[in-house]
């Protein structure tokens, strides 16, 4: 009990303001995944998104290979965060 006090004296917070802030942690969204989701339906990223798809079915059809799809992933992660680039600093305050 004395150690409890202690804490308190101390400025330790308690469980209820450890509960409030994670609820408000909870309430926060970042702005970059709406961004991905919009720039993932541009032009460009849909095309390499398709290379990526392509690639990830001649893969998983072969019981054995050494292809992966590293190259049209990259492409296609570049494509999109490109696109994001460009949109998310306008949006931060």
């Amino acid at each position: 009990m004395v150690f409890e006090e202690k804490m308190i004296m101390n400025g330790e917070p308690d469980d209820e303001e450890e509960e409030e802030e994670e609820e408000e942690e909870e309430d926060m969204v970042d702005p970059i995944d709406a961004m991905r989701q919009k720039c993932e339906e541009a032009e460009h990223c849909v095309h390499t998104r398709k290379l990526l798809e392509q690639c990830e079915t001649r893969v998983g059809s072969r019981s054995s290979t050494a292809e992966d799809c590293t190259e049209e992933l990259f492409d296609f992660l570049h494509a999109r965060d490109h696109c994001v680039a460009h949109k998310l600093f306008h949006s931060v305050k």
